[in-house]
């Protein structure tokens, strides 16, 4: 005789939970096949989820859409001033008001907030940052948001480069530090890759990583607006570590910085493709900083002789100590290189 084992009720629960925006039109269908029990009761557990406040449903039945509802959202701004720390406004401010999370969950807001909250205190030249945490039963967001010069303009400004949008390309880098004295330049890097999504907003131009996403989004807006705003996204029940992060992009047991992905279409200007060796230099620009190097070329449809000899002839004969890979590349992309590449060999 076969017996089917019922799923508990809290797993149902947090699937749904986890999938309700996500798939707004068939979440009853795919948590019964999941599950595989009846429509029937996966409604019933929706019924609990809106008895507990977890979410609200909207529209009739045969068009009935759920959204998760907040369960928290507080608001606090600061003054810039000297006094200011930002391991204090985690212990007594944020940290109270998203416990209990796990152990792992925590590490990585304690991270991610802290290096955010003293980029502003250090970096902005503004006078006030607020604070915003948005907790529902599935995630927590935390917003950062300061009224100074503005991130991508300071970066700009610093390292002389020829508009905001190359500011952004140089902080996917890693390693970008306008006070080298006090700061590694590596907290941005590793903090945006530790929350399922996080998005920097400043002056015309948002910049956006998601965790399960191979590529970034740049998107500019028509009017600009001053300081920066920093949006951190993360599963209340995340599996991943702050290690983990940090050993992705390392192989030494002192946790030495050595590794870098590159999204290579961050360094076009407008419509311009990727074709002169300036526009290589700009690419190259500190990434000898790494041992190694992922030149990601995804939406990149063709480049230049010129720009591929730079990067896989010139540079490579330059710093041959550091291991100079190339991923999702085109059928044009790639003769170019292995042209380069083949010349550079004929001559060694």
């Amino acid at each position: 005789m076969n017996t089917r084992i019922r799923p508990q009720g809290e797993q149902v629960r947090g699937f749904l939970l986890e999938h309700i925006e996500s798939h707004q039109g068939d979440v009853v269908a795919l948590t019964a096949d999941h599950f595989s029990i009846s429509r029937q009761a996966v409604n019933k557990h929706l019924l609990v989820l809106r008895e507990q406040g977890a979410i609200v449903k909207e529209g009739n039945t045969r068009d009935a859409r759920y959204r998760l509802v907040p369960l928290a959202t507080e608001s606090f701004r600061f003054p810039l001033t000297g006094e200011l720390e930002e391991n204090v406004i985690w212990s007594e401010v944020v940290r109270p008001l998203i416990e209990p999370l796990p152990a792992n969950v925590l590490n990585i807001w304690h991270h991610g907030f802290t290096e955010i909250f003293n980029n502003a205190i250090d970096h902005s030249n503004g006078t006030t940052v607020l604070v915003k945490i948005t907790r529902t039963a599935v995630s927590t967001e935390i917003m950062v948001s300061d009224d100074g010069v503005g991130i991508f303009r300071k970066i700009q400004a610093e390292l002389n480069l020829l508009d905001e949008r190359h500011a952004i390309f140089e902080l996917a880098k890693g390693k970008l530090t306008t006070d080298p004295q006090n700061h590694s330049g590596e907290g941005i890097f590793f903090t945006s890759r530790m929350f399922d999504q996080f998005g920097i907003l400043s002056g015309a131009l948002y910049f956006d990583h998601h965790k399960d996403s191979s590529e970034d989004v740049v998107m500019e807006r028509e009017v600009a607006a001053g300081g920066t705003s920093v949006f951190m996204t993360l599963s209340n029940r995340a599996a991943h570590t702050t290690k983990e992060i940090f050993d992705e992009y390392t192989e030494n047991e002192d946790y030495t910085f050595d590794r870098t992905v590159v999204p290579v279409d961050l360094a076009k200007y407008g419509v311009d493709e990727l074709i002169s060796r300036s526009q290589a230099k700009r690419l190259l620009a500190r990434l000898d900083l790494f041992k190694r190097v992922v030149l990601d070329f995804r939406n990149v449809d063709m480049i230049g002789q010129a720009f591929a000899d730079q990067i896989f002839r010139v540079f490579a004969n330059e710093h041959p100590e550091i291991e100079l890979l190339a991923t999702n590349t085109s059928v044009a992309v790639q003769q170019m290189i292995s042209r380069a590449r083949a010349q550079r060999e004929a001559a060694q």
